[in-house]
């Protein structure tokens, strides 16, 4: 790999939940790393994914929704996006078109201050009628003058192209970070345990999939299968409940769901056992939250 004219760069993605942030870095990397679902706050850790070329390597960094924190696990999301700033070479902040047009000061001010190159991505312009992109565009253009912006659907991948020619014009002259066939920083178990987690914010409703935790505490791979324990954490006996559903109904979709997700990521057949345990006020605890990887 010739390094002479090499790029390579930390390009971090922020914004309020539900803008598209996982949908884009899939999009962008070309694999799906991060939960997406119609939910939002469904994204909890700095999830990395690499993209290497023959004379670059961007890291690009999907981070939780931006929110003011309630509670210990929402602290150590934030966490995560505060760390994706400080490497940061490059931050894409994306916007909703349908969101409000407000916007977190601290935050953007901190990032337009910073230094860093920033480009402001206006995401799900597939939904856009009549008026309604002009006048985002507009009103951002009011606010910070200076600012690049570009417009672009991540679900159709409309206008990707345009986003990733310019971050690539941006990155800055370094050797790889990684080696040239690292697709991501994590473990395949917690890309297991993010499959399952995913099924959980589809099937359930209201609190119940913000309240659970997965933890993967069997993977064996073998050749042709992969042997996997997977066991559902959430905070109160009712929450079990709901999980299990009646006759086990709920519990066993969950299981069917995940088998086939798993069997997509992974490339082979896996078996998967589905356990749900009761941890009182997880969210809350910073034994659980490290034993989950949201604090060092």
């Amino acid at each position: 790999m010739e390094e002479t004219n090499f790029k390579s760069g930390f390009v971090s993605i922020i914004g309020k939940p539900n803008a598209g942030k996982s949908t884009l870095m899939n999009a962008l990397v070309g694999d799906n790393l991060s939960i997406i679902t119609s939910k939002a706050q469904t994204t909890r850790h700095r999830i990395m994914g690499v993209l290497t070329g023959d004379n670059f390597q961007i890291v690009y960094s999907d981070t939780p929704g931006l929110l003011k924190p309630q509670y210990s696990l929402q602290k150590s999301m934030m966490s995560f996006v505060s760390s994706s700033l400080e490497d940061a070479d490059l931050v894409l902040y994306v916007v909703d078109l349908m969101e409000k047009q407000d916007e977190d000061e601290e935050v953007l001010e901190r990032v337009i201050n910073s230094g860093t190159p920033v480009i402001f991505v206006i995401n799900k312009t597939d939904l856009n009628k009549g008026s309604r992109l002009k006048d985002k565009i507009d009103y951002w253009e009011l606010i910070h003058p200076d600012i690049e912006i570009l417009t672009l659907s991540a679900l159709t991948k409309t206008n990707v192209d345009v986003l990733f020619a310019r971050i690539l014009e941006l990155l800055p002259l370094h050797p790889p970070y990684f080696p040239q066939d690292t697709l991501t920083d994590k473990p395949e178990r917690f890309f297991a345990s993010e499959i399952v987690r995913e099924q959980i914010f589809k099937i359930y409703k209201q609190e119940v999939p913000y309240s659970s935790e997965v933890e993967i505490t069997s993977f064996e791979e073998e050749e042709d299968i992969i042997r996997l324990r997977a066991e559902i954490i959430v905070e109160r006996k009712s929450q079990k409940g709901i999980i299990i559903g009646k006759g086990g109904e709920a519990i066993k979709k969950v299981g069917i769901e995940s088998r086939l997700q798993l069997e997509k990521f992974f490339g082979k057949k896996v078996f998967i056992e589905t356990f749900v345990k009761v941890e009182a006020d997880w969210r809350k605890k910073d034994r659980s939250l490290k034993r989950f990887g949201y604090k060092g």
